[in-house]
């Protein structure tokens, strides 16, 4: 895709052929996705180091 692009295809030329707006809309949703489990799963260790406690 870099040689596409630095032998002069336009980037939504590229984005169209190779249909990379769904890939990263796409990899934006597993980020934001993998963001809030991450803090799910800090929020639940806190509350069993809290529950330990007790």
């Amino acid at each position: 895709m870099v040689r596409l692009f630095e032998n002069g295809k336009s980037k939504s030329d590229i984005v169209r052929e190779y249909n990379l707006t769904n890939d990263e809309k796409e990899l934006r949703k597993l980020r934001k996705e993998n963001q809030q489990l991450k803090m799910e799963n800090d929020i639940l260790k806190q509350a069993a180091l809290i529950m330990a406690l007790k």
